[in-house]
């Protein structure tokens, strides 16, 4: 049995935890709820095996150490890394809080990103490493970020979220702009979703991706009608939710999620995620970095925006501790903060160049 056999169960078990979760929403029954929590605990477990044999996998056919085999070196493998992640800091985040309510939000995303991987026909084979990622330093350098990722992903959310129970008046600035922020997420969702119905995207890295298909259908289309249409429903979606705004603050209270909950939540993940970012994503990468090129640091686009977003996190950090902020300044802080991360991960790729637009990184 492949590792493949294990992302298939994984997926199922991930959409079959969705149902679950928003069952359990709908009729709050427990019985439900520990169904939901169970079936997730399942899809993890053949998720956390599926990666493991993938690794042994990629040992045996590139004839290299553990540390250099570790399966985390194109696109198809940082994603489903990426809902490993989401995933255990969904579960710490249930036991931790007793709070079952965010499982309707998170195994969705886990469940469609595994899906995506296989409707769009995303390479899925095992390359060997060209020289300059052949290093002991890839696991702890690639690892650490994505560990990184995904806390601040966790902290976009419940930033959101929290500005969301938080703001009420459509005139005040706040609302304008989680408005707007959640928008553009719906808008990119959306966007990369037309991608692939109309390209059927099959592809074997992460430029390829973003650089040949990524808004070819919407944004970057080129028919300019279609690019006019795109961002005249961009608008409208914008205004769709500014206008409906109170009413999503409604269902999140519903749910039993109070701001002090969200905004504990925000800080824990970004105050783990920016000392795992800092060494992992920083400081590792450097000497990565030397190892492959001679330089620790280069000025490189993904290097430049690496150090944005470490900044970002830094002044969250910084504001919260030190200067005493509390709620929606810091919650603001924390959403802008995931927009500079979804930069270094697509932007870069999309709109620059530089030596790390060969990674699939």
């Amino acid at each position: 049995m492949d590792s493949s056999v294990f992302f298939g169960v994984s997926t199922i078990a991930y959409f079959l935890a969705m149902i679950s979760y928003i069952s359990f929403l709908a009729f709050r029954k427990t019985q439900i709820g520990i169904i939901a929590t169970t079936i997730t605990i399942a899809g993890f477990v053949s998720q956390t095996a599926a990666i493991i044999l993938r690794w042994i996998e990629f040992k045996d056919i590139g004839q290299m150490g553990w540390l250099r085999a570790a399966p985390l070196t194109n696109l198809y493998e940082s994603l489903v890394f990426f809902v490993w992640c989401l995933i255990l800091a969904y579960l710490v985040i249930e036991f931790r809080y007793r709070n079952r309510s965010f499982g309707a939000f998170i195994t969705p995303i886990a469940g469609l990103a595994l899906a995506y991987i296989d409707l769009s026909g995303m390479s899925k084979d095992i390359q060997p490493l060209v020289p300059a990622l052949q290093s002991n330093w890839l696991l702890a350098h690639v690892l650490m970020s994505f560990i990184a990722y995904s806390m601040f992903a966790i902290s976009f959310s419940t930033g959101l979220m929290y500005l969301m129970v938080r703001t009420e008046k459509k005139s005040e600035p706040i609302y304008i702009f989680w408005t707007v922020m959640l928008g553009i997420f719906i808008i990119v969702l959306s966007g990369m979703g037309l991608d692939y119905i109309k390209f059927k995207i099959a592809v074997s890295g992460h430029e390829e991706l973003i650089q040949n298909y990524l808004f070819k259908a919407t944004f970057r289309s080129s028919s300019t009608a279609t690019m006019i249409v795109s961002w005249l429903g961009a608008g409208a979606i914008v205004f769709a939710i500014w206008h409906f705004g109170n009413h999503m603050k409604k269902v999140i209270t519903g749910f039993g999620i109070s701001h002090d909950i969200l905004d504990d939540i925000t800080y824990k993940s970004i105050a783990i995620g920016f000392p795992v970012f800092t060494l992992g994503g920083l400081i590792f990468g450097a000497i990565w970095a030397d190892q492959a090129w001679g330089k620790y640091w280069t000025w490189d686009p993904k290097e430049t925006w690496s150090l944005i977003t470490w900044f970002f996190y830094a002044f969250y950090l910084h504001s919260r501790l030190l200067r005493g902020w509390r709620g929606k300044k810091v919650a603001v802080v924390a959403v802008l903060g995931f927009l500079a991360v979804i930069f270094t991960y697509l932007g870069v790729n999309l709109l620059l160049s530089g030596l790390h637009s060969y990674g699939g990184q």
